[in-house]
């Protein structure tokens, strides 16, 4: 909250609840980079982040940064703080209302977004699958989910 709260500039923060596979903590991590979020917040049970296979997946682009990466109690961190977060059953994402400030919650690959921490999300995103009407795979990636979620955030930035 701090974080928000002792920054002129608004922020996106990335919130990992959970993420297992180190390899997409990895990639999440360079994808925060990319899209210029500068800080991330994990939960206890998330992937370390000096596994190899996540130093590897980041392909060094956390080491050496501004970046910033906690590991916290999430439930604590996300109060009176605008928070989003993605679901199979939220609102298309390409038709909500996107702040240039607030949470992205990203949850566990197998989980999703945790009871506790859904209750504090209020503003739920879904990705669609094209065409919507057609059968296809149950999910996403967390990590790709996080790379479409993050573009487009940015792309609502454009002038």
């Amino acid at each position: 909250e701090d974080i928000l709260k002792k920054t002129s500039t608004p922020k996106l923060i990335m919130i990992l609840e959970n993420i297992q596979d180190p390899g997409n903590l990895g990639t999440i991590i360079r994808l925060a980079d990319w899209f210029g979020i500068e800080h991330i917040f994990c939960s206890a049970g998330t992937a370390d982040v000096y596994n190899p296979k996540t130093v590897q997946a980041t392909m060094g682009h956390w080491l050496g940064k501004s970046s910033l990466l906690f590991f916290t109690q999430l439930i604590e961190s996300l109060a009176d703080i605008p928070v989003y977060g993605t679901f199979l059953s939220g609102n298309i994402i390409y038709a909500e209302s996107l702040s240039a400030h607030g949470l992205i919650v990203m949850g566990n690959e197998g989980k999703g977004v945790s009871p506790e921490v859904e209750k504090l999300i209020n503003k739920k995103l879904y990705i669609p699958n094209y065409p919507q009407e057609r059968e296809t795979s149950e999910s996403l990636n967390v990590a790709i989910a996080t790379a479409v979620v993050c573009s487009e955030f940015r792309r609502r930035l454009l002038p």
